[in-house]
C-alpha cells in the first residue's frame, strides 16, 4: 500500500485530491504574507512560473494585489487545470498548463524571470525515487530562469536537509528567510526573526540553529539565484 505522503509525487493522487476537494487551498502561505518576500525579488514586469500550482489563489493574489502582468502555473493534474483555467478565463493575466516540473520541453531555456515553488519539492521528495527526480525537477528550473533568474523555494525543509540538494543540482547562490508558520496579515509582535532580513547562512547550514534556536515553528524560503556556469 502506498501512503498518502509517498503518493504525493503521482499524477492520480491529485487529480483524485482536487476532484473531491475543488475548494481553493493554499500550501503553506498565502500570498499577502508572503509577498515582502516576491516584492524583494521578484520583478513585477518579467514573467513568473508557479511550480505545482493547485487550486491555490496564490496566483491570483500576485496579479490582483502585486501587479504581476505574466503569471504562468503549472500542475501534474489535469483536473485541477481544467479547473483553473475555467475559473481565470477572463484573466489573461493568468496561465495554466498541464505540465510535469521534471520536465518543461514546451518551456524555451531562460523564460521566466522568476519561479515559485510552495510544496512542490517538498512533495516530490516524498515520493519513489526522490532524489533523482528532485535533482531532474531542479535542472529543469534552472534551465527555463533567465540568467540571474530567482528560485523561490518555500519549503519544510530546514537548511539541513536542502542546501547540499540544491547546491548539488544546479549552480545558485543562496539567501535563506524564515516565516512563521501560522503567519498571518497582521504583523507578529514578536517574530521568530524579521521575514525581511536573510538568516545567517554557513556552509552547512550550523548557523541558522544559532540564529532561530532548534526546530524553530517556521516555513524555510530559499532564495536561489541562477548562476551560469
Amino acid at each position: 500500500m502506498t501512503t498518502s505522503t509517498q503518493a504525493y509525487g503521482e499524477p492520480w493522487y491529485w487529480d483524485n485530491r482536487y476532484s473531491n476537494e475543488p475548494g481553493p487551498f493554499d500550501w503553506y502561505q498565502k500570498y499577502l504574507t508572503l509577498a515582502p518576500i516576491t516584492n524583494l525579488y521578484v520583478p513585477p514586469a518579467q514573467p513568473v512560473l508557479v511550480v505545482g500550482c493547485g487550486n491555490s489563489a496564490f496566483s491570483e493574489g500576485m496579479v490582483v494585489d502585486g501587479g504581476y502582468t505574466d503569471v504562468v502555473n503549472i500542475d501534474i493534474s489535469s483536473v485541477v487545470i481544467k479547473a483553473m483555467k475555467t475559473k481565470h478565463q477572463d484573466c489573461p493575466k493568468l496561465k495554466f498548463m498541464k505540465m510535469d516540473a521534471r520536465d518543461m520541453s514546451d518551456f524555451e531555456s531562460g523564460s521566466f524571470g522568476a519561479v515559485i515553488d510552495k510544496g512542490t519539492l517538498d512533495s516530490i521528495l516524498c515520493g519513489n525515487n526522490s532524489r533523482q527526480n528532485a535533482t531532474k525537477m531542479l535542472e529543469e528550473i534552472w534551465r527555463v530562469l533567465k540568467d540571474k533568474g530567482v528560485y523561490v523555494l518555500v519549503t519544510y525543509g530546514a537548511p539541513l536537509y536542502r542546501l547540499r540538494l540544491l547546491r548539488e543540482s544546479c549552480s545558485w547562490t543562496i539567501k535563506l528567510h524564515v516565516i512563521e508558520k501560522l503567519a498571518s496579515e497582521e504583523k507578529s509582535d514578536n517574530p521568530v526573526w524579521e521575514l525581511t532580513k536573510p538568516v545567517p547562512l554557513n556552509d552547512d547550514g550550523s548557523s541558522v540553529e544559532e540564529a532561530l534556536g532548534q526546530n524553530p515553528d517556521v516555513h524555510y524560503i530559499y532564495i536561489c539565484t541562477k548562476i551560469n556556469a
